[in-house]
């Protein structure tokens, strides 16, 4: 979640949006870049652009509802320090933002802790 408000200089939530689907951050950013559109940073190089969205799909694949599908941190290292043009898109990490997402069964009891 931290590398999406610094990618965007925004807080996850604001009230004060004009839509809703808006509101929750993450979701608004997957779905503009699944889309193809561009997230927007006013003056930005190319460069600088190619590093928001890197910063982007790294943090959409940290946020995976099932710890199994989050990169370790070596490999959130490696993306970060790789070529962002070969970072897949992650599968959507959640619903909607008004829904509590269900944990699935990971095969972990608390006795295992």
């Amino acid at each position: 979640m931290l590398l999406l408000e610094m990618a965007r200089k925004r807080k996850n939530l604001n009230a004060f949006v004009d839509q809703r689907s808006q509101i929750y951050f993450p979701s608004w950013v997957y779905d503009q870049l699944s889309k193809g559109n561009n997230i927007e940073m006013g003056d930005a190089s190319e460069d600088e652009r190619k590093m928001l969205k890197k910063m982007i799909l790294v943090a959409l694949w940290c946020m995976q509802m099932k710890p199994t599908h989050r990169p370790s941190m070596n490999t959130v290292i490696e993306m970060l320090e790789g070529d962002g043009e070969l970072l897949e898109m992650p599968p959507k990490p959640f619903q909607n933002p008004d829904e509590t997402p269900a944990l699935e069964d990971d095969g972990i009891d608390a006795e295992d802790i």
